[in-house]
């Protein structure tokens, strides 16, 4: 049996008797990428720490490709668990050029070997011509494709990614996320990386962890996070949404002040028992037609579309997203219409 990448099991970390991880369990499949998401000050990256063995953990235990490299009585050191990492903001070493800024961590290969594995780094990040610059001459995509080379050249058996691109701009960050996991599927790399960035966690990960004060709401793929959460946290932090008030009417109708949506319930619900719904945007249409109206609060454009905020009869909220053509002001009455086909709710 093929044993998993990375395999942490209940663990828990303090500092100065405070909990920041609490009871914190997930596994990563070799060649997966996953992801820790979630606000600061939640706890991602003190997972991180603990396992690139910067940090020791008061319970619990972590594996690394089957081998045991913390728990509550050892840490095995850093430099002994075969790990590359990736950090925010690159730590190049700025005296040396990329290509010795690659093979630093190649000294126990002899040089033939260094050379041709600096070779197989450069061709894989883009780099060739730049092997002899210095980390000021290049930009911030390239550093980090420095960084990422230099962290891959050992053939590590996890990469650890700390905010890989929360230095660079929105549209280079979203490019480089998607090449960065097109490298790492390449290779067969297994890694974990922590973001709050939602887009960044979405164009890398396969697996991605939710987290809320030092707990891991819900470990999963990017589709059930943002179409069955498993609570109204994760519910309202993934995507955009709204939740409205409802009544479960039938196994597949729940009554709100859009009517009546019928379709999948995402969880089982009692009938006759008051819900909180999930709406995204995408679940509102727009149609003049429609007898249920709603005002327009706020708007935000977004090129092909525009959000609307909008408040029902009853003041609740919604959001929708309507193509740009239909460019109605503030304050205008609007005719919508609901259009869900997996139910989201949860019971109140």
């Amino acid at each position: 049996m093929v044993p998993n990448a990375l395999e942490v099991n209940n663990i828990s970390k303090k500092y100065n008797g405070k909990c920041v991880i609490n009871a914190l369990s997930f596994n990563l499949q070799k060649g997966h990428i996953g992801c820790l998401l979630g606000e600061s000050g939640c706890g991602k990256t003190t997972i991180l720490r603990c396992i690139a063995g910067f940090e020791p953990i008061q319970s619990g235990s972590i594996f690394i490709d089957g081998s045991p490299v913390a728990n509550s009585s050892n840490c095995v050191p850093p430099e002994n668990r075969r790990l590359g990492m990736v950090f925010q903001d690159y730590a190049l070493f700025p005296h040396l050029t990329v290509r010795k800024n690659i093979i630093f961590g190649l000294t126990n290969l002899q040089k033939p070997k260094q050379n041709r594995r600096l070779k197989e780094m450069l061709d894989l990040v883009g780099l060739t011509n730049d092997a002899e610059k210095y980390p000021h001459e290049l930009s911030g995509g390239q550093q980090q494709r420095v960084a990422l080379a230099r962290a891959l050249a050992p053939n590590p058996d996890l990469l650890l990614m700390d905010e890989p691109f929360s230095n660079l701009d929105v549209a280079l960050r979203e490019r480089l996320s998607i090449d960065v996991r097109k490298i790492l599927k390449e290779l067969g790399i297994s890694a974990l990386l922590v973001t709050h960035n939602q887009h960044e966690a979405f164009a890398m990960a396969d697996t991605i962890g939710v987290m809320k004060d030092g707990y891991l709401e819900q470990w999963d793929t990017a589709y059930n996070l943002y179409h069955r959460p498993k609570s109204q946290f994760v519910a309202d932090f993934v995507g955009e949404g709204v939740l409205v008030h409802g009544k479960v009417t039938s196994q597949d109708e729940v009554q709100t002040h859009l009517g009546t949506l019928k379709g999948r319930f995402s969880y089982p619900c009692r009938n006759g028992c008051p819900a909180n719904v999930l709406i995204r945007p995408e679940d509102i249409i727009h149609d003049d037609s429609s007898p249920f109206k709603a005002e327009i609060l706020r708007k935000n454009f977004r090129g092909a579309n525009i959000l609307y905020t909008l408040q029902l009869q009853n003041a609740e909220k919604i959001l929708a997203l309507v193509s740009s053509h239909h460019n109605h002001s503030i304050g205008q009455e609007i005719g919508i219409r609901p259009q869900v086909d997996e139910i989201v709710l949860f019971e109140a």
